[in-house]
């Protein structure tokens, strides 16, 4: 069973790590989705801009590419911070899951600020809180907190993600 997978939520929250780790979980491949972005967006990003909806889209499209071109279980770190986003995503790989990060403004920041050699500035972590539009409610959606040990994320994920794919197949 080939699982198609998005760890979402602003930058700080873990997206990265979890993603990896679930990744290894479920046999399958990590994609980084930072390393997709395009070179005038790691700029802008680099000076302290936010990106915009326009940014944001043709990477959406890269990374829909990318994962429904993988056959086999595919779990991917991407912020979608709005439901249009997480929609762009969706229209493109069937059966898709997402397992949310939530974490707190000021622990964002803190482990934005912690980090070396990262082209995403902590000046940045509010902009994506003023963007995110709440996954909670939404189809095919796992919230977890960013607070908890990554081996117990993991271990929820992967149950769900499991669950979630054997209901959608009986059905």
């Amino acid at each position: 069973m080939a699982y198609k997978v998005v760890v979402m939520g602003v930058s700080g929250s873990g997206k990265s790590t979890l993603a990896r780790r679930l990744a290894q979980a479920l046999n399958g491949s990590f994609v980084e989705g930072d390393d997709h972005h395009a070179e005038e967006s790691r700029d802008k990003m680099r000076r302290g801009i936010a990106l915009c909806d326009s940014d944001r889209e043709p990477w959406l499209d890269r990374l829909s590419a990318c994962m429904h071109t993988k056959a086999d279980t595919t779990v991917l770190s991407c912020s979608a911070l709005k439901r249009s986003y997480r929609a762009r995503l969706r229209a493109s790989v069937d059966d898709l899951n997402f397992v949310f990060l939530d974490i707190s403004l000021s622990e964002a920041i803190e482990r934005v600020s912690q980090r070396r050699g990262h082209e995403f500035p902590a000046s940045l972590v509010a902009d994506q809180f003023a963007a995110l539009e709440s996954p909670a409610g939404e189809g095919r959606v796992l919230c977890l907190s960013a607070g908890q040990a990554l081996g117990r994320n993991v271990a929820e994920a992967v149950r769900w993600i499991r669950a979630e794919t054997e209901q959608s197949v009986g059905h």
